[in-house]
């Protein structure tokens, strides 16, 4: 008796009992019956290792099963993203071959289609994240699959890496001094503390805390939607210390606040704003106005990272004000900042050496 996987019409493996008469026990010893049985386990350990014909699912009927099963659990920007790819790059290419053919070969050729198309390295390998998901998630349910790593893919090399845009600070003191209200807090909030504007449009009255002063930020703004989520990651859920200038701002803010609404900044329909719309229609005609470079509201994020490596702040102190949830994410953005600390080094040496 043994037992072992048979492939289903569906793509998914089924294990079946299976009875083999060897004779009888009286005919034969023990050591005679295993080698009389040893073939039939070699063809079923020989079958497990081949791969699996062209049967089961494609890709793409695995994606109508995943939509309604587990896109629905994703955060709106996650499934969107995922979307994106899908409609773009990943159906038209890879739509049509089933499950077990999705290789690393096979995925292979997809990035060096994505690489002929002029496609950077980075939104390649967002396409290949997102395939990687789908494909981990058909395992997970036992669907055969195809051999495809990640880490055993050749990807486009690294171009030149644009610097990030990032308001100085004093071009954030012109915007937010010409700025109306509530334009005006939400910039120096945004600015201050180095939020997302999506943190920043979805901060409460009772996130304010000016017995501890403290600024609680639990929550985002969905850009696409509108709609009040929980935040990019564990570590974004963090207690800030507000400065007493902010402190002062805020407080007279909240004095023509209308108390029915929770959130701290609403539009006049008491709906929290729209951060395309305010870009659109309120911060880069100011910026225009002021004859200042158009940059986002996360120019202003970057803009207090590059300020406080500038000023000395250690990576660590950037790393905990940004919430970042790894080092190296602000390393990697901020690297290019040259600190007080450095720049003081170099000149010393320069002076020694050149004078």
């Amino acid at each position: 008796m043994f037992r072992k996987d048979v492939l289903q019409g569906n793509g998914m493996f089924k294990r079946e009992q299976c009875w083999q008469p060897l004779g009888l026990v009286s005919e034969q010893s023990e050591r005679g019956a295993w080698k009389q049985f040893q073939p039939f386990l070699d063809s079923v350990n020989d079958a497990a290792l081949r791969l699996p014909p062209r049967t089961g699912l494609t890709l793409s009927e695995f994606v109508e099963e995943w939509r309604p099963n587990v896109a629905v659990n994703l955060k709106g920007s996650t499934t969107r993203a995922a979307e994106s790819h899908l409609r773009a790059h990943i159906i038209p290419k890879l739509g049509n071959f089933h499950l077990p053919e999705v290789t690393t070969k096979t995925v292979q050729a997809f990035v060096a289609h994505l690489a002929s198309g002029g496609r950077s390295r980075k939104t390649v390998e967002n396409v290949l994240l997102t395939l990687s998901s789908l494909l981990k998630t058909a395992r997970a349910w036992g669907y055969v699959c195809g051999d495809f790593r990640f880490a055993d893919l050749t990807l486009p090399r690294e171009g030149v890496k644009a610097e990030p845009r990032c308001f100085t600070d004093e071009e954030t003191r012109k915007i937010i001094t010409g700025a109306s209200e509530p334009l005006g807090t939400i910039i120096a909030v945004t600015a201050v503390l180095g939020l997302r504007i999506g943190e920043t449009l979805a901060l409460r009255t009772c996130d304010v805390d000016f017995g501890k002063h403290v600024i609680r930020v639990r929550q985002s703004v969905d850009a696409a939607t509108r709609k009040v989520c929980g935040v990019k990651s564990k570590a974004s859920s963090a207690d800030l210390p507000m400065p007493k200038e902010l402190e002062a701002r805020l407080r007279i803010h909240l004095r023509a606040h209308n108390q029915k609404y929770e959130l701290l900044f609403v539009n006049r329909r008491g709906r929290p704003f729209s951060a395309n719309k305010l870009r659109e229609k309120q911060l880069h005609p100011l910026l225009d106005a002021l004859e200042i470079p158009r940059g986002g509201f996360h120019s202003m994020r970057h803009g207090a990272a590059s300020s406080l490596l500038e000023s000395g702040a250690t990576p660590a102190v950037v790393q905990k004000q940004l919430r970042h949830s790894d080092a190296r994410i602000t390393l990697g953005i901020y690297g290019h900042v040259i600190g007080d600390a450095q720049r003081n080094a170099v000149q010393n040496r320069s002076t020694k050496l050149v004078n």
